[in-house]
């Protein structure tokens, strides 16, 4: 996976570590050299210096052909601007942002960015999130700790109870929308061809949710 990361700071610089580690190729991008210090000596990504909301800069990163941009940087419009410039012009398929103040989040929810406040801003989390990119979080609650997922179920699924699916403290089936229509599922609420299902979901059991709805899909 090709990763763009504006901001070289603490975060930055240390999921980018992480994913050069497991054989990703890693851009970063920071408007301050002395940033790059923070990187370990023969860190094989690349450092541009700029700012990551240029089209020059960005470009120059190969963001044209990017699988994932994220905004990491110490400033707010810095990471909406970045992070929505490369959803919008350069239709990067998962766009994460850092967020300072809470108020803002909104605007990034409207323009389908997820996010994730500073004060729960882990590099775990980031990491899970690009692992996990098809189970994009529609909102998440007190520090990120639990999640909204909203998942298609693979066809081997139907016909099976929708409580099955239920991992006690984990993964909760709270609705689904079938033929357009949004049910609460009851306890023998039967999964139907073309179910959209949301999960409530542990922030540290999103490994587990996608395993269950790949695992007799060989993905």
């Amino acid at each position: 996976m090709k990763v763009i990361i504006a901001g070289c700071g603490r975060v930055g610089s240390a999921l980018a570590v992480q994913l050069v580690t497991e054989g990703h190729d890693v851009r970063l991008i920071d408007r301050l050299p002395r940033t790059r210090r923070l990187l370990p000596a023969g860190f094989p990504g690349r450092f541009h210096e700029g700012n990551a909301y240029s089209r020059a800069v960005l470009e120059a990163a190969g963001v044209e052909h990017a699988d994932a941009f994220v905004a990491v940087t110490s400033g707010d419009n810095s990471n909406i601007v970045s992070a929505r410039t490369a959803k919008e012009t350069y239709r990067v398929p998962i766009v994460l942002a850092r967020i300072y103040d809470p108020r803002r989040a909104d605007i990034y929810r409207d323009l389908g960015i997820p996010t994730i406040a500073s004060v729960r801003w882990t590099v775990h989390q980031i990491h899970q999130m690009l692992l996990h990119r098809h189970l994009t979080p529609e909102l998440t609650f007190g520090n990120g700790e639990t999640l909204l997922i909203r998942s298609q179920l693979p066809d081997y699924l139907t016909g099976r109870r929708l409580t099955e699916f239920d991992v006690d403290g984990e993964i909760r089936v709270v609705e689904v929308t079938r033929a357009g229509r949004s049910l609460l599922p009851a306890h023998s609420t039967p999964a139907a061809p073309g179910d959209l299902v949301t999960f409530a979901v542990a922030a540290t059991a999103l490994g587990r949710l996608r395993g269950f709805l790949d695992k007799e899909l060989g993905t």
